[in-house]
């Protein structure tokens, strides 16, 4: 009887079975997306805001794997997905980057990708960054606003030594102010113009403001005067992408950088609260998709590239949202269409 019994495999339980199924998944999902990458033009990158959730598991990751071990070890698995060339890395908006993680990150990475960074907001933030302060705060004026020294010390140093060939644009990121503490945008485009002056050309840049009224013609000239991209930004307070494109065309920049947040007049905690833990598609934007695609369509009939980053926030899953842009782009490109 008990030689009758090796005749047979040992039975599977209940959670090696569900493991088996969801690795069978994931296969299958790469294998979509990887037929939707084949028909992509060239020039175009989508990415996600940062890596580290483990509700991706089964559309990115295998099961399993913790939000620890992911911001140790996610970016590997992160690029095996077919449509994920690039990804956002928001870390060095709060502090300087570690030179052994930026390195931990390049042994991760394939050739050629090329990740899109914050630069620090202690650069970027004209009141001091007060990050995990009470709501309302009171905040002093930041002494290292626009400093090209701080930048190259904090970021572009660092990733000069150990991360250089996978850095793509730098994202300068300057956040809204509070009623009566922003500078009057005359003001600050010209303190603008004097820093993108003294900025290293050995790397690509992106302004990205979230204050609507320096969206005009004056902020336009300033980025063509020194070849910085402006970035198209899906989030809470600014006009829709296209209608930023109506004011810096994406034909012009040297590249284009989009970045998709928050629906406008939505919040970071309301959605993150909405859309956890981000494994499903919960608020999908039709007429946002359509204007990325045209945007996007626009720079790359230039032969610019493009980078696309998608927030868990904007519409409940990164990952579904780029594969739900991707082959919408794809078809936009596709013979006859």
């Amino acid at each position: 009887m008990s030689d009758q019994l090796f005749l047979f495999e040992p039975p599977e339980d209940d959670r090696a079975r569900e493991r088996r199924l969801a690795l069978e998944a994931l296969d299958a999902r790469r294998a979509h997306a990887a037929t939707i990458a084949e028909t992509l033009p060239p020039g175009i990158h989508f990415g996600t805001s940062s890596w580290t959730f483990p509700g991706w598991a089964g559309l990115v990751y295998p099961p399993g794997l913790t939000g620890a071990a992911l911001s140790r070890e996610g970016l590997r698995h992160y690029a095996r997905h077919p449509l994920l060339t690039t990804v956002g890395i928001d870390r060095s908006y709060y502090a300087p980057i570690p030179i052994d993680d930026l390195r931990q990150y390049a042994s991760q990475l394939p050739h050629g990708f090329r990740c899109c960074l914050k630069a620090p907001a202690s650069v970027t933030s004209r009141l001091a960054p007060t990050f995990g302060a009470a709501r309302g705060a009171a905040a002093a004026l930041n002494p290292s606003f626009l400093s090209t020294e701080r930048l190259i010390t904090d970021l572009l140093e660092p990733l000069a030594v150990a991360f250089l060939p996978h850095t793509g644009p730098i994202v300068l990121e300057f956040p809204p102010g509070a009623r009566g503490e922003s500078q009057p945008p005359a003001a600050f485009l010209d303190a603008l113009d004097r820093f993108l002056e003294t900025l290293p050309r050995e790397f690509q840049y992106a302004v990205e403001i979230r204050d609507k009224a320096l969206l005009t013609p004056a902020y336009r000239a300033v980025l063509a005067r020194h070849g910085v991209a402006h970035t198209y930004n899906y989030w809470s307070k600014m006009p829709m992408p296209l209608a930023q494109a109506a004011v810096v065309p994406p034909e012009e920049p040297p590249f284009s950088i989009v970045r998709l947040l928050l629906r406008p007049g939505t919040w970071y905690e309301d959605q993150r609260d909405r859309f956890t833990p981000f494994n499903r598609l919960v608020e999908p934007d039709e007429p946002m998709r359509d204007e990325v695609v045209q945007l996007t369509a626009r720079a790359l009939a230039k032969g610019r590239k493009v980078y696309v980053l998608v927030n868990n926030k904007a519409e409940g899953s990164s990952p579904l949202t780029v594969e739900a842009l991707a082959a919408r782009l794809a078809g936009a490109f596709a013979p006859g269409s």
